[in-house]
């Protein structure tokens, strides 16, 4: 695991923090640096990291929290309190 690889998980364990507190404003920033270290090195990130933060407002997302999370039609909608969804495939 590189150095940047391990930087990103630790900056998804922060922000997955942050948001517990509630302090949405550092999960923000914490999800931005994660992205740009990211971009910089050339490794993606974790499935996990990316499922979890809005594409839009760069929250990390935590359901029951600032995310509301249902099952339709196969699919598992995660919307966030900006209004963004993101819609991911499920098997039985």
């Amino acid at each position: 695991m590189s150095i940047a690889e391990e930087r990103i998980e630790r900056l998804h364990a922060l922000a997955k923090q942050a948001t517990a507190d509630r302090e949405f404003d550092r999960s923000r920033e914490y999800v931005r640096l994660a992205r740009r270290i990211a971009e910089r090195n050339r490794c993606g990130l974790p499935r996990e990291f990316k499922r979890f933060a809005c594409s839009n407002c760069d929250v990390y997302l935590r359901p029951g929290v600032n995310a509301r999370v249902r099952t339709q039609n196969g699919h598992i909608v995660v919307a966030c309190d900006c209004g963004e969804l993101k819609r991911y495939p499920y098997r039985d």
